[in-house]
């Protein structure tokens, strides 16, 4: 059976990264996995924000919907249409 433990930990000199498993017995073979958090991690607005063109798409269609600007569309009733 696999069981994890979850914690974060710091990049010390030369690399060493220590962890703390006091739960663990001593000479318990385990293996570690470590996932490296992007600190320049960007959110998807402010990716797509970058290019002025899809900055002023984006805005655009905020005033559309603040506007009430909104075209809706049945699905159900276009793929019958569609037949």
């Amino acid at each position: 059976m696999l069981s994890g433990i979850k914690q974060k930990a710091i990049v010390g000199k030369d690399g060493k990264i220590e962890l703390s498993a006091t739960e663990i017995p001593e000479g318990t073979v385990v293996e570690v996995i470590v996932l490296v958090e992007s600190p320049t991690q960007e959110d998807e607005t402010t990716y797509l924000m970058k290019s002025e063109a899809n900055k002023k798409h984006l805005l655009q269609a905020v005033e559309n919907v603040e506007k009430g600007n909104l075209i809706y569309v049945d699905l159900d009733e276009y793929e019958k249409s569609r037949i």
